[in-house]
C-alpha cells in the first residue's frame, strides 16, 4: 500500500489548528493555510452526489478560488460585515480523520465536523463531513481543496451561512 505524503498526525494537527485559526478569527492566517490555486467549497444540501459534484454544473454554496477565499476572509473581518459584527462564537470540532493518499503526491483527508455558532442568544449547529487536498509547498502543509458537506436537507434552521466552516 502506498503511503500518503502527509502523516495522519500531521494532518489531524494540521486541521485542528485551522479549526483554532477559524475560532479565534484569525482569518489572515487562515488564509495563509491555502495554496495559490485553492478551491474552497460549500456542497448544496440538496445534492444527492455532494463528493463528486462539480461546482461548473451543480449550484453550490460557496465555490471559491483563492482570490475569493481572501475576499471573504478580509470581508469577514471589516465592521460593514452586518451579518457577522459583532462577530458569532464558534466552536470548530473535527473528529473521525481518515488520511490516504491522493495524486500526484497530494494527500487527501476525510473527516467529520460540528459546527457550533452562537449569535444574538442563538446557537446553531452545522454538521457534516470535510474532503481535503492537501500537499507540502516549501515544506509546508498547504490546502489544494476543501470541501464541505453538510449533514442537513436545508440551512432553514440554521439560518444564513456567514461563517467559514
Amino acid at each position: 500500500m502506498i503511503e500518503p505524503s502527509i502523516s495522519k498526525l500531521e494532518a489531524e494537527e494540521f486541521i485542528v489548528a485551522e479549526a483554532e485559526l477559524l475560532d479565534d478569527w484569525q482569518l489572515e492566517e487562515w488564509v495563509g493555510l491555502y495554496s495559490n490555486d485553492a478551491l474552497y467549497e460549500v456542497a448544496s444540501p440538496a445534492s444527492r452526489t455532494p463528493r463528486s459534484d462539480s461546482p461548473a454544473s451543480t449550484l453550490f454554496l460557496i465555490a471559491d478560488r483563492i482570490d475569493r477565499i481572501k475576499g471573504r476572509a478580509s470581508r469577514l473581518l471589516k465592521s460593514t460585515a452586518h451579518a457577522e459584527f459583532p462577530r458569532s462564537k464558534t466552536r470548530h470540532l473535527v473528529t473521525n480523520f481518515r488520511v490516504r493518499p491522493g495524486d500526484g503526491g497530494e494527500t487527501n483527508l476525510r473527516a467529520n465536523f460540528a459546527i457550533y455558532r452562537t449569535k444574538e442568544d442563538t446557537t446553531t449547529v452545522y454538521m457534516g463531513e470535510y474532503h481535503y487536498r492537501l500537499r507540502r509547498e516549501d515544506g509546508q502543509i498547504r490546502i489544494l481543496q476543501k470541501r464541505c458537506i453538510l449533514d442537513i436537507n436545508s440551512l432553514y434552521d440554521q439560518g444564513r451561512l456567514t461563517i467559514i466552516l
